[in-house]
């Protein structure tokens, strides 16, 4: 594909302003890759505020992601985040699941919390626009665990900050013993040209395998191409205390970017 073939975008005319992504899967994403050292680590968290509903009924996912790994060796990838899904109650719901190093999704527990649409990894969870969620990713506790052998139980949970209560989505089951390359994103299915939404990313941290936090103030910003489906109506930005990314808007923040809290 030459620079021409990448300026038209993938479907001739199309320039990624208006109109559904033409993607592989219906979607535009955009990363907030987090400076936080090479790892490895044992648990990773921030707190997400979706500060308001999507004007639109198209599916929007926002979520924290993990590599796992295993003595240097990746072992697979995972998502723990919140979804407006038409499919369940409210249009709201959390999803933890992921896939294992060269294909297949991940295998796990069953969940506590049930799931209109009978589906394994997304389960209908009444989150609300406004109140920030802790989104943490860990090792479940030892002796709460039926993971198979040869494998880890990485446990998915979102703690309303409002309250301080805790749900467990579920666990993992994977062969790691630590987490690698945290980010967080955006995923949406709406046409570009669609009415925009925000949210925010903050208090971001990683536990190193002594047992110590440590605060993370840096990401860097990963938009989707426009030549692989991506809209250019969204954008990631800083403010004094959270990244923020928004849909719907004009860019103002270059690829590559290192977006600092502080």
């Amino acid at each position: 594909m030459g620079w021409r073939d990448l300026l038209r975008g993938p479907a001739g005319g199309w320039d990624g302003t208006r109109g559904r992504p033409p993607s592989g899967n219906g979607a535009s994403s955009f990363h907030l890759v987090w400076q936080a050292g090479a790892g490895p680590f044992d648990a990773v968290e921030v707190t997400l505020t979706v500060d308001e509903v999507p004007p639109v009924r198209d599916l929007h996912f926002w979520a924290l992601q993990v590599s796992f790994e295993d003595r240097g060796r990746r072992a697979g990838g995972a998502h723990l985040g919140l979804q407006w899904y038409q499919r369940h109650p409210g249009h709201t719901a959390v999803n933890w699941g992921g896939y294992r190093q060269g294909g297949g999704e991940l295998a796990g527990s069953a969940s506590a919390l049930p799931s209109a649409p009978a589906n394994v990894n997304t389960r209908d969870f009444a989150w609300e626009p406004g109140a920030a969620y802790r989104l943490r990713v860990r090792r479940a506790p030892e002796g709460d665990v039926d993971a198979p052998p040869g494998h880890l139980a990485w446990r998915g949970s979102v703690t309303d900050e409002r309250t301080g209560e805790e749900t467990v989505v579920r666990d993992l089951w994977v062969p790691a013993t630590s987490l690698v390359s945290p980010m967080v994103w955006s995923e949406v299915f709406a046409p570009c040209d669609a009415r925009g939404t925000s949210v925010r990313w903050s208090d971001a941290r990683v536990r190193g395998s002594d047992g110590t936090w440590h605060g993370v103030g840096a990401a860097t910003v990963n938009y989707q191409a426009l030549g692989d489906g991506g809209c250019v109506t969204t954008d990631s930005s800083v403010d004094d205390t959270a990244w923020v990314q928004r849909t719907g808007t004009a860019r103002r923040t270059r690829q590559g970017s290192v977006l600092r809290l502080g």
